[in-house]
């Protein structure tokens, strides 16, 4: 396109008349009012509208009315709706909002007080990102959700959205081209709908494996790291002020193939294998300066080397691969820092523990230490870490601790400085819970101690290991996870078997919960109504590496870190909660 400037819709704007603009926008109020404005001021040569989601007719004519009064409709070049109201993370991973995500997160769905016409604006809104997904995904899906809850709320309305679209056979998005540009040509995938309220635990764990663990203790958000550098070993003079501290920011991509190959793996094996690229670049380029050293050539004059007969073919070599080695450093640099940074967390808070005594709380496994002895550790973790660990006793506990043991519990959070807000709310989701299904069972999960670390233990490591366990995750699939094996694999299960089946291409409604389809699914899409987290994510690519041949997408209405999600629970907590609204 060589676009040459890039501009915010509502910055100030100087008038460029000889230069086209690209317009790419959400259609509302605001954004329309300003497209009329820039039409009155005649600020471009022309203008190419583009709509993240579709427009209504209401706001095309007003635009319309706009540019007839500034006598600029030959201007108005062309008008699209995009439909792209959704934010792709990786090839497997989509989330619907990153600004405003309040407007649509779980305490927004889950709040006592909340009106039947504001559910149906979140509902709309979560609905409107969904069928721009799947034009763009160019299939129309088989819909899968429980009953009673929002994802229910969700599933009808994507039905009846899906159902009058490919009513209008003129206009359907869903025929001819767009069909043979989606991914799934062979088969009609499927799409299960979760409820967030399914599985409270998983939201609040602490994790294990590189990209969760950096969502979980930095400031991680649309694939980009933001650390603060250190201030500095120099102490400031007297009565100077501190020195500031550098934000640093890193770029997570699929360009980095060490980020591809190791974002899902356990930290202490990232940790061994960034010592390992190290190794491997500190030898390669000691191999460049012994040769050049060997040759008498200390730059790197690439005149003189080309100049060389063919007994110098190997420095050659390696003087032509040295880009290819600046950005390997470039990656290893990125990767220690961030390591390094993740690290420090895991030491100071001692976050190895409190996952080994999570994934038994949620394995039902024997447990080598009184949870009291952690909560009233005043070394292991913040009050967050022990809340959060807390909570997750009393979501998994098959019995609720008797009122005095809860009361001693309660004093012990309240002495660690714990805020117990968020406690109040899942009283209340544990007691609906228990009413209106059975908890959620978090499998065979749990961890296997490993030996001692070999590279990383060495003297010469950046990473100092020492006191952290290295610990290895089992294979286990997640609520989520298993609720999507029932329905792909089309296994008869007493946590699936009442899910509600919708087909958009029926020609009739269909309330039934059986499906007509009896084939196995090979293509799913599983959506998490409430707000998702990188440890189901991880957990669902794990399991789509187990199945030859199955390919899982994994979306989410917001995606957030255990802290994020506490605050929301807090806010719930706060107020007197009504267990009813819980699953609307």
């Amino acid at each position: 396109l060589c676009v040459c400037v890039f501009r915010l819709l509502h910055s100030d704007r100087d008038p460029i008349p000889d230069v086209p603009a690209i317009y790419f926008v959400m259609p509302t109020e605001e954004n329309i009012d300003r497209i009329c404005q820039d039409l009155r001021n005649q600020l471009y040569e022309s203008y190419y509208l583009n709509f993240i989601s579709a427009i209504s007719r209401s706001k095309l004519e007003d635009i319309a009315s706009a540019a007839l009064a500034a006598n600029a409709v030959n201007l108005v070049t062309k008008v699209f709706d995009q439909y792209l109201n959704f934010i792709t993370l990786e090839d497997d991973m989509f989330i619907l909002c990153h600004q405003n995500k309040e407007l649509i997160s779980y305490h927004a769905i889950n709040r006592a007080d909340i009106q039947d016409t504001d559910m149906e604006a979140i509902m709309d809104t979560i609905v409107d990102s969904l069928f721009c997904f799947f034009v763009t995904l160019g299939a129309v899906p088989i819909i899968r959700c429980p009953r009673g809850n929002a994802a229910e709320m969700v599933a009808v309305k994507l039905d009846k959205k899906l159902r009058e679209n490919l009513r209008d056979a003129r206009n359907s998005l869903f025929t001819g081209d767009s069909m043979a540009a989606g991914q799934f040509s062979f088969q009609r995938p499927l799409f299960v709908l979760a409820d967030r309220n399914v599985d409270m635990a998983t939201p609040l764990h602490h994790t294990w494996t590189y990209q969760a663990l950096i969502h979980d203790v930095l400031d991680f958000h649309l694939n980009r790291v933001m650390m603060e550098e250190g201030a500095g070993a120099e102490p400031s003079p007297a009565g100077a002020r501190p020195k500031k501290k550098n934000r640093k920011t890193y770029d997570l991509t699929a360009a980095d193939k060490f980020w591809q190959k190791h974002k899902g793996s356990p930290f202490p094996e990232v940790a061994e294998s960034v010592q390992e690229e190290l190794d491997t670049y500190r030898a390669q380029e000691d191999e460049v300066k012994r040769l050049k050293s060997i040759m008498g050539l200390e730059g790197e004059d690439e005149g003189a080397i080309s100049m060389l007969s063919d007994n110098t073919a190997k420095l050659t070599s390696a003087v032509s691969s040295l880009p290819e080695l600046l950005e390997k450093k470039r990656l290893i640099d990125l990767h220690t820092n961030v390591a390094t940074a993740v690290l420090d967390h895991i030491k100071s808070r001692k976050l190895d523990v409190y996952f080994e005594y999570e994934e038994k709380l949620m394995s039902k496994s024997t447990l080598d230490k009184s949870l009291l002895d952690i909560i009233s550790d005043p070394d292991a973790g913040t009050p967050e870490d022990k809340m959060r660990l807390f909570l997750i006793f009393y979501i998994t506990a098959q019995q609720a601790p008797s009122e005095s043991d809860l009361e001693q519990y309660k004093k012990a959070l309240m002495d660690a400085g714990c805020d117990l807000s968020p406690l109040n709310y899942i009283k209340q989701w544990k007691a609906f819970t228990k009413m209106a299904a059975t908890p959620a069972n978090y499998g065979n999960s749990g961890v296997k101690p490993m030996g001692l670390f070999s590279r990383v233990m060495n003297t010469g490591s950046q990473f100092v290991m020492e006191g952290v366990k290295n610990l290895v995750l089992k294979q286990h699939n997640l609520p989520v996870t298993r609720i999507l094996d029932n329905l792909m694999e089309m296994k008869s299960h007493p946590e699936t078997d009442d899910y509600r089946y919708f087909d958009p291409k029926m020609l009739r409604g269909s309330e039934s919960s059986i499906p007509r389809n009896k084939n196995p699914f090979q293509e799913a899409i599983v959506f998490v109504v409430g707000g998702g987290n990188y440890i189901e994510y991880q957990n669902l690519v794990d399991y789509s590496k187990s199945k030859q041949g199955k390919k899982v997408v994994y979306g989410c209405s917001e995606l957030f870190n255990a802290a994020q999600f506490i605050k929301q629970v807090r806010n719930l907590g706060v107020g007197d909660v009504d267990p009813v609204m819980l699953t609307s």
